[in-house]
């Protein structure tokens, strides 16, 4: 049995803030006590120290929230962040799908998915739902990866039998590789598998129905992919699809909007689209920084709220711009302030960690740093500029909170945590 004590400001939400006022939990000078990996106690530390004599007990300067989770993120597209000059369709054709053949190498892929961890856990990014390609190979990469560092992931293949030569499968195939795969990754270690059809326009309906199928026989999986994103995208979609209600009726008549189902971005919905998801507990993965970077659009918070949408927040590397959930959760922000809505900071804190975990079906294990979860946290440094320093000086809570999300991206990111080992360390070395 190992048992350590950390020590300093904690901060987490234990439900979203938009359905009941009473989420905030923060210490301002806390106690976090963690055995083989979870917490066993969390309290403010006068009252909670004594209960614990001989605990040995590190002091962390900084913010200690739960461990970020991105609820959606394209591990093969990280070398093509930053890829100018188009919107969704051509942006795919010019620079997603030539870097994504390459993934039919195993060796490459496991580079990739390395690479991509290394990031995720310097931007306090502890857990996230995860695209692969449409090679089996890239999944086993990611998935092994992670499991060496001991990570709670979401992963699946890419299903695309309607894509370019070279990113190509069939519905068998599509069948025989994702069965193979969640038999071998499925509920091993902190890992979980996504039934993963890239969107409606690259699969056949033959292909929609496996994947609706694959669900089915898997109660544990979830399913993940885009919807309603962009404009032109809508209108193709329409046009294939002439008797479906809208977009989201085209995966609902394959059985693909469940309770375990996310979708995302979600920008351009029906009112119809926002009543089925609420109705069925589908949710959205918001991605602002990729609707802002591919011109989509802006997600309407007012219309999700008014209908219960479950949101959480994805950073959508490599069309988003920032793998940072907090420099997201500042441009979510400036999303909403269009149509009215200003999001909270303490909400957007909420929709990156508990909000993200409830989303992906893992808020049992991690997202809100409660007694008996996994304790994957991070420590934020609101100090890390000298510009930020001056604006949280003598600032509240929730001041320093949206300084963070707004002026703040990996460099505010002092430690992270995985399983209460520390990850990342910004002063020194990737342990």
């Amino acid at each position: 049995m190992t048992r350590t004590g950390f020590r300093g400001e904690i901060l987490s939400l234990a439900h979203d803030p938009a359905e009941a006022p009473d989420a905030l939990r923060h210490e301002a000078d806390g106690l976090l006590v963690v055995e083989d990996g979870r917490v066993l106690a969390r309290g403010a530390f006068a009252e909670l120290a004594p209960r614990f004599p001989g605990l040995a007990v590190e002091r962390l300067e900084g913010l200690i929230i739960p461990g970020l989770i991105d609820a959606h993120v394209h591990y093969p597209q990280l070398d093509r962040i930053a890829s100018h000059g188009a919107q969704l369709l051509d942006w795919l054709e010019r620079h997603i799908f030539p870097a994504e053949k390459a993934f039919a190498d195993p060796a490459h892929a496991a580079r990739l998915a390395e690479a991509f961890l290394d990031e995720l856990l310097r931007h306090g990014t502890t857990s996230a739902l995860v695209f692969g390609t449409v090679h089996a190979v890239s999944v086993e990469a990611f998935f092994a990866a992670a499991e060496a560092r001991g990570l709670r992931m979401v992963c699946g293949k890419v299903l695309m039998d309607l894509g370019p030569q070279g990113l190509r499968d069939s519905p068998e195939e599509a069948r025989r590789e994702s069965a193979a795969l969640i038999r071998r990754w499925h509920g091993r270690a902190r890992l979980t598998y996504a039934v993963t059809p890239r969107f409606a326009l690259t699969s056949s309906d033959a292909q929609l129905a496996v994947a609706g199928a694959l669900l089915a026989a898997h109660p544990g999986v979830l399913l993940h992919t885009h919807l309603a994103e962009n404009p032109r995208e809508i209108a193709e979609v329409a046009a294939r699809f002439t008797d479906a209600r809208d977009y989201l009726d085209v995966y609902d008549r394959f059985g693909l909007v469940t309770e375990r189902s996310v979708f995302a971005h979600g920008v351009h919905l029906p009112d119809r689209s926002c009543a089925r998801l609420a109705q069925s507990g589908a949710g959205i993965a918001v991605c602002p920084s990729s609707n802002f970077f591919l011109g989509s659009g802006m997600f309407d918070f007012v219309q999700a709220e008014r209908y219960g949408v479950r949101l959480g927040l994805g950073s959508d590397i490599g069309a988003g711009t920032s793998l940072s959930l907090l420099h997201n959760g500042g441009l979510a922000y400036q999303a909403g302030l269009p149509s009215g809505y200003a999001l909270d900071p303490l909400r957007a804190l909420w929709l990156a960690t508990g909000g993200s975990a409830r989303l992906l079906h893992i808020e049992h294990a991690v997202g809100m740093l409660a007694e008996g979860q996994e304790a994957d946290f991070v420590v934020l440094d609101d100090k890390a500029t000298p510009l930020m320093a001056r604006r949280t000086e003598g600032a509240s809570l929730a001041e320093r909170l949206f300084a963070l999300q707004v002026l703040g991206d990996d460099r505010a990111v002092r430690r992270t945590y995985v399983l209460g080992q520390c990850v990342w360390n910004r002063d020194g070395e990737l342990q």
